[in-house]
């Protein structure tokens, strides 16, 4: 069992059952009704809300125990979300395959995140959106949630350097409460990007 089926194998949800509150503010940027890559989607929580709101989601996780418990969590809710196993080291996104992509707290080392980031622009479809949130390497200092190494944490400006090409429409980093489970718990330093690409 890798460490994050340890983290995932207990009975309740983590990070909650609720969606993320950057996404819930923005969901109606994404195309409605559209086909949404939801990355390191954990217990799936952001991709259950989305189904709920009439998007089409397919849950990525490198967790099968945390897939194990969106799909339960999904059925619960009585909504569809496609899920697959997959790890970002070596995972390709699809040309023109996404209506959306959403990323929240997805914290991988810098060249993973690189190589992800940078297949963003040309996966999203005309008008396809990307959103984003994560902790930034200041978080730290919280110490309310997140990784414990500023080599998974990045800035607004290392964040946007991959995603050359699209129109940003928000970015920025703050200070902003995030109650979301146990593991994040209270003031954080996030990063939050909204970027679309053009109709070509």
């Amino acid at each position: 069992m890798n460490e994050w089926d340890q983290r995932y194998d207990c009975e309740d949800f983590v990070y909650g059952t609720e969606p993320n509150d950057f996404l819930r503010e923005h969901a109606d940027v994404l195309p409605a009704g559209g086909e949404i890559l939801c990355l390191a989607d954990g217990e799936g929580r952001n991709s259950v809300f989305l189904a709920e709101r009439g998007f089409h989601p397919t849950a990525l996780d490198y967790s099968a125990v945390a897939l194990e418990k969106g799909r339960r969590l999904a059925e619960e809710r009585g909504v569809v979300v496609e899920r697959v196993q997959a790890d970002l080291a070596d995972y390709t996104l699809d040309r023109d395959r996404w209506d959306g992509i959403v990323s929240i707290f997805c914290h991988v080392p810098a060249p993973i995140r690189e190589r992800i980031y940078r297949q963003v622009p040309e996966a999203l479809r005309p008008g396809g959106v990307l959103l984003l949130e994560a902790y930034t390497p200041k978080q730290l200092e919280y110490g309310t949630g997140g990784p414990p190494t500023t080599e998974l944490l990045a800035g607004v400006e290392e964040l946007l350097r991959p995603l050359q090409g699209l129109e940003l429409l928000h970015a920025r980093e703050l200070e902003r409460p995030v109650i979301e489970g146990r593991l994040h718990t209270g003031p954080a330093h996030v990063v939050q990007i909204i970027a679309r690409r053009g109709q070509d």
